[in-house]
């Protein structure tokens, strides 16, 4: 019997996003400028309402509904 991990949606440009780890956790926006790296690292610019952009990793982020739901 074989069980599946459920595992989050990867962003896609567009989608809003929670940043849940690293630097910049706690803040929240839209992602932009999806760029896999040599070393296989997936970054993701965010912009903020503010206009404010800011880089984290993919893997650093929970996409979810632009209310915060």
């Amino acid at each position: 019997m074989a069980t599946t991990a459920k595992t989050a949606p990867e962003p896609q440009d567009g989608d809003h996003c929670a940043v849940i780890a690293g630097t910049h956790a706690g803040k929240a926006g839209t992602v932009r400028h999806i760029k896999t790296s040599k070393t296989g690292h997936v970054t993701i610019t965010v912009v903020q309402k503010d206009g404010e952009r800011f880089k984290t990793l993919a893997r650093h982020v929970r996409v979810q509904a632009p209310g915060g739901a």
